[in-house]
């Protein structure tokens, strides 16, 4: 738990107040707390608790089709565990409509699916639309990046990063599931710039990104033991 408040100083008597309310009485009942600057990031937020922290690569456009990748759902733990994860929250996802029904469902849209309440379910259902796979591609990438954040160790607090990402894809062989500008964003290397006007001398190859990443990734070749090798079979030469 963690809370954004405004201080009322008293300077003379060295002292600082602040006003939690009852919500947030608990986070000062466990003994020291964090005390740190307001970071730029948080200055639209209302003084109150903070809620959990974005991850800011669900809205990249370099590893969108990292989360549409159907290997990396099946990692993940497949449109099951997506669906499980849905219905944890409330509230159906779909905004065009005037009423929603107090009961809720998911509906299978590719690449994942949505939560709707059981009215729009009925409306929508064997409907494919850009803003229904839209909408599936963000719960896929809010749910896969949850997983790679607990698989990584990490608590809700924690905004996964790019290395985090790759690392873990390449710790469960996906490293090819990285796009080329997702690849060259790991690695930092500086977008291609191709000028409108050019010779055929100027042109220098390059060595893809995502090759790259696969060939650092690769695994080391095992050596197989074999327990009956072919000189154990060999006479012994008499002395």
């Amino acid at each position: 738990m963690r809370a954004l408040l405004t201080p009322e100083i008293a300077p003379r008597m060295g002292i600082v107040l602040f006003r939690p309310g009852s919500e947030l009485m608990p986070l000062f009942m466990q003994g020291r707390v964090l005390l740190e600057p307001e970071p730029e990031r948080y200055s639209s937020f209302a003084s109150g608790a903070v809620p959990a922290a974005s991850q800011p690569l669900a809205d990249d456009p370099a590893v969108r089709a990292v989360f549409r990748n159907e290997a990396v759902i099946r990692r993940a733990g497949g449109v099951e565990c997506l669906e499980s994860w849905l219905l944890r929250e409330k509230g159906c996802q779909w905004p065009h409509s005037d009423w929603h029904s107090e009961n809720m469902t998911t509906m299978r849209h590719a690449p994942g699916a949505i939560r709707l309440c059981w009215h729009c379910d009925n409306q929508l259902r064997d409907q494919f639309t850009e803003r229904l796979e839209s909408m599936a591609t963000d719960n896929c990438a809010r749910w896969v990046l949850s997983v790679v954040r607990r698989d990584l160790g990490f608590d809700d607090n924690h905004a996964v990063t790019m290395p985090e990402l790759c690392w873990w894809l390449i710790r469960n062989d996906l490293a090819d599931a990285l796009p080329e500008s997702a690849a060259r964003k790991a690695l930092r290397l500086p977008k291609p710039v191709v000028p409108s006007v050019t010779r055929e001398s100027d042109l220098v190859p390059s060595v893809p990104a995502t090759s790259i990443i696969q060939d650092k990734a690769k695994k080391v070749l095992a050596l197989k033991v074999d327990p009956e090798s072919p000189e154990s079979f060999m006479l012994r030469p008499k002395r």
